[in-house]
């Protein structure tokens, strides 16, 4: 910190001005006798500063406090009272200085300013849909047309045709693209998570008791996609009751607007998929639901925002720019307090056009279950963006559980290449948020410990698989 300004200096007035007293600017006076020591601590790393930047630094510095005590006395009897390094962490706690000076420095000219954005119309694109209405993509200097498209595989083969920009996807997709499964290889990139939790085993009114899982021999049930955390979570639960889901059941891969006709008219006996279709199928009267997925495994993932390798490296100033968008989206739309005012942004017909009764009754988690209870879950859908790679590799034990993928498999190199938990670190914490200090870490389901550093040992563990 330069003589000029010390904000966190109990002893010395705090001025704006040059402090020796000569008629010339704190620039000029640095020109001419050089910059002074920089002994004390300071709210921003100055490693690698020239003088012209540290003294814009400590001048950014030096207003934010004068702005918070206005009153000389008051400041200096604070920091008297307190201390510097506790008025400095309780100030840096506010106002992340840090993350402040890096976001400044990251915004750099965007290649592309208009985008096309392909989503399903489900609540696990909340925050990419609600960052139109609620402005954190104009805050980036970023105009985007959200497509609304039917179907997962018309998401993936837009995406590769470059007709979408970047899109939301099943967060297994961008794993399974990138290993060429359904799909010509084709890198991709997944910088962040959009929603846990969020989807429901929603069953026909007239199985109401037939709730037993090791019964459903015969029975047919709708999956999003084969590349879904759904068919994973949906085969797991079988399994885990003695069901084989290749031999003992019929698993149909259906656009989810589909599910709630198809449960209706019964062509199904039930589906997995995301929300509001579960809560649709209630609100209709066609349907109950049996169990939420975070029963099977809390705050487990579901819907990503992923691009092509190809359009993050072409784009990097626009990538990062969306980055930030839809992180700032993902964490506001976490917030229980901002749920009502999200669910009415995104309601209507541009977006995922469903009542918003049965928005709400999704994002607040207060909702009829069709068995003639009101049920509290505020888990019931959450958003976290962090990419934990491990749950990458849960992903991919399962795709060699049931035989997607035939040979091996350098678990941790994909999940490293695909999931970008180190980028999302850097980049959420210019932002001013706080990620997980690591990249993987072990997970629960159905109250079986996986642990990443051993996915083998884990795929060789079931009764019930092909791989």
């Amino acid at each position: 910190m330069t003589a000029e300004y010390d904000p966190f200096d109990a002893d010395r007035p705090l001025t704006l001005r040059c402090t020796c007293g000569r008629p010339h600017s704190v620039a000029e006076h640095i020109q001419a006798f050089g910059a002074a020591h920089a002994g004390p601590q300071r709210l921003v790393d100055n490693a690698g500063m020239n003088a012209e930047e540290q003294r814009a630094a400590d001048f950014m510095e030096a207003a934010l406090v004068k702005a918070l005590f206005p009153q000389e006395p008051v400041r200096r009897a604070f920091l008297k009272a307190v201390g510097r390094p506790t008025a400095m962490a309780a100030i840096a706690s506010l106002f992340p200085m840090g993350a402040m000076q890096a976001l400044a420095q990251d915004r750099k000219p965007l290649e592309k300013t208009d985008l096309r954005i392909g989503f399903l119309p489900i609540t696990c694109a909340t925050p990419l849909v609600a960052a139109d209405p609620l402005g954190f993509y104009a805050k980036e200097g970023l105009k985007v047309s959200l497509n609304r498209t039917a179907g997962w595989a018309v998401v993936r083969d837009k995406t590769l045709a470059a007709e979408f920009d970047a899109s939301h996807m099943l967060s297994p997709m961008p794993l399974a693209i990138s290993m060429g499964l359904g799909a010509d290889a084709t890198p991709m990139v997944m910088p962040a998570i959009e929603n846990v939790n969020g989807n429901a085993i929603t069953l026909h009114v007239k199985h109401k008791d037939n709730r037993d899982p090791k019964k459903w021999k015969g029975m047919k049930f709708a999956i999003p996609f084969d590349f879904s955390m759904h068919n994973f979570l949906l085969r797991y639960y079988l399994a885990e009751n003695g069901i084989d889901p290749d031999t003992d059941v019929q698993l149909r891969v259906m656009a989810p607007p589909d599910m709630v006709a198809n449960l209706r008219a019964e062509n199904i006996d039930g589906f997995i998929v995301a929300e509001p279709f579960n809560q649709r199928a209630v609100f209709d009267g066609v349907g109950f639901i049996h169990l939420l997925t975070s029963e099977l495994w809390d705050n487990h993932p579901c819907c990503a925002f992923a691009a092509t390798r190809k359009f993050v490296e072409t784009n990097p100033n626009t990538f990062a720019a969306l980055f930030r968008a839809i992180v700032t989206s993902t964490l506001h739309c976490s917030k229980m307090e901002n749920r009502p005012a999200v669910a009415a942004a995104i309601a209507g017909p541009n977006y995922l056009n469903q009542p918003l009764t049965v928005l709400e009754q999704v994002l607040l988690g207060r909702f009829a279950d069709g068995l003639g209870s009101v049920r509290n879950e505020p888990n019931r859908i959450n958003f976290d963006p962090f990419p934990w790679q491990s749950m990458a590799v849960w992903m991919l034990t399962q795709m060699k559980r049931w035989g997607y993928v035939k040979q091996d498999i350098n678990y941790a190199q994909v999940a490293e290449q695909v999931f970008l938990a180190t980028d999302a670190r850097k980049r959420m914490a210019e932002l001013g948020f706080t990620a997980p200090a690591a990249n993987s870490k072990t997970h629960v389901i159905m109250g079986k410990t996986f642990d990443p550093a051993k996915p083998e040992a884990y795929v060789k563990s079931f009764a019930i698989g092909r791989g």
